[in-house]
């Protein structure tokens, strides 16, 4: 099976340009007053964690399985609430961070498409104005 995400850290080749588009990200996240209470004061520890995930679910080491087992997103993310409007403006802000990291700029298309079906597989919270994705 072929599967695009898990070829583009090889492309890319190396860890740099993920903390890079992490730090991008958690720098629009900062300013998202919806999103920014649903995450510590210190953003050291969720930086790292993306990032690592984020290495390891586009092919590159295991970092992030070998230091916190197995990723169970869905489980970790369960505490806080995500409806629509917290799975947009995450979208939102992880697409500017995409934008910003021209490393990326190669494998934005699918990125983004990936980056859609995962925030909304990690939705837990019924909107009354809930829209299918799309």
């Amino acid at each position: 099976m072929n599967d695009p995400i898990a070829i583009i850290y090889k492309s890319i080749g190396s860890d740099e340009a993920y903390y890079k588009l992490v730090d991008f990200f958690y720098a629009e996240v900062e300013k998202d007053t919806l999103l920014r209470p649903l995450y510590p004061a210190d953003l050291t520890d969720a930086k790292r964690h993306l990032a690592l995930f984020l290495i390891q679910r586009t092919g590159g080491p295991q970092t992030y399985s070998n230091e916190r087992g197995h990723p169970r997103m869905r489980m970790r993310h369960m505490p806080f609430p995500i409806g629509i409007a917290e799975r947009n403006a995450w979208l939102t802000n992880m697409s500017q961070a995409l934008k910003q990291t021209p490393e990326f700029a190669n494998h934005r298309e699918v990125l983004e498409h990936y980056f859609l079906d995962f925030a909304t597989f990690l939705m837990n919270k019924a909107d009354e104005t809930m829209q299918p994705p799309g």
